[in-house]
């Protein structure tokens, strides 16, 4: 048996963890793995390294992902879902195990479709894969992102300032929704409920009304939504092969108009990419190792089309043409409980 492994779209941590438990697990089972590197973008160029157990036992510690990765699609490029199936057999691999967000998953479906033997593993810090409470990457996102604002917190108090925060959560509001309740955030705002900028303005004036000048936190999501306005802010008009626009800027935009409004001292900060990096936390490393570890026993049951998820304790398989279908997003419900934080 020869099976590829792969890791698609944004990095996150716990991914090495997983290539390392697939790679273990394999050489148990006596298979062979071969990494692609760059994902999807590896398959159609042949770009590939041989994965031994022995030189990668280490990796587990390790954030970003050894086989490198990208957002290419194969499905928006001339003959692309062809011309991977091909080198899928050139490569002699019996199955391939896809590693990734929404949008690696929907090739790993399609290709699925198309008659490879696939499986699939959910990975992204935005927690916005459905069938799985679990996707690599989330709770060092969090994690980070939880610290990131207590460290704002320090220098809002030391100021009285208010601080806008702009974490990454381009369709879904987990990472601003736990790491602002868990940071104490004074207000969070999601993609699931657009807001108007005189609602955040009042709230800012209120606040100061009622507690004196004192520090506010204020964390957006870079993809949360503003009333009457057309989409989300954005860097600029250029998208990625997924058709996503490259968000940004909404943390500006924001600390200006409330500066204006309150005459209140506001900054913004948007880590952005610092929550991806370094060390994945115990529950990363824990997790995505038992689902590579899933993910190899799928292949040898010949159980291909499915992804490996979790669900409570138990790892579980879920169709990849059901993964596919929408985005798991913030329960109106939970942030409805979140809101007695927000007055």
């Amino acid at each position: 048996m020869r099976i590829g492994v792969l890791t698609g779209g944004g990095d996150a941590p716990g991914l090495n963890a997983a290539i390392r438990a697939i790679v273990k697990k394999s050489e148990k089972y006596g298979y062979e793995v071969i990494g692609i590197c760059r994902g999807w973008a590896g398959l159609l160029n042949l770009d590939t390294m041989d994965l031994k157990y022995k030189d990668i036992k280490d990796i587990i510690r390790r954030g970003g992902t050894i086989l490198k990765t990208s957002r290419t699609n194969p499905m928006k490029l001339e003959d692309g879902i062809k011309r991977t199936c091909e080198n899928f057999k050139k490569l002699g691999l019996d199955a391939l195990i896809a590693i990734g967000g929404d949008d690696t998953l929907s090739v790993a479906a399609a290709l699925s479709e198309a008659g490879l033997n696939v499986v699939g593993i959910p990975k992204t810090i935005d927690y916005d894969v459905p069938g799985t409470e679990f996707t690599i990457g989330f709770d060092t996102a969090v994690n980070t992102s939880m610290r990131l604002i207590e460290n704002l917190k320090d220098t809002a108090e030391s100021h009285d300032r208010v601080f806008v925060v702009e974490i990454m959560g381009r369709h879904a509001g987990w990472i601003a929704l736990y790491s602002g309740l868990a940071a104490g955030a004074d207000l969070i705002l999601i993609p699931e409920e657009p807001f108007s900028i005189k609602e955040v303005t009042e709230f800012v004036k209120k606040k100061i009304e009622r507690e004196g000048k004192g520090p506010i936190i204020i964390v957006v999501a870079e993809g949360a939504l503003i009333k009457d306005y057309k989409g989300p802010i954005t860097k600029d008009a250029t998208v990625d092969q997924f058709g996503h626009v490259r968000l940004g800027g909404i943390g500006e935009f924001l600390a200006k108009e409330i500066s204006k409004a309150t005459g209140a001292e506001t900054r913004a900060c948007a880590p952005a990419h610092a929550i991806r990096g370094g060390p994945p936390t115990v529950r990363d490393r824990f997790i995505s190792t038992r689902l590579g570890l899933a993910a190899v026993d799928l292949v040898k049951e010949r159980k291909y089309g499915y992804m490996v998820a979790l669900k409570g304790t138990e790892i579980v398989h879920v169709p990849l043409s059901e993964v596919t279908r929408k985005t798991k997003t913030v329960d109106k419900k939970l942030y409805e409980e979140a809101k007695v934080f927000f007055e």
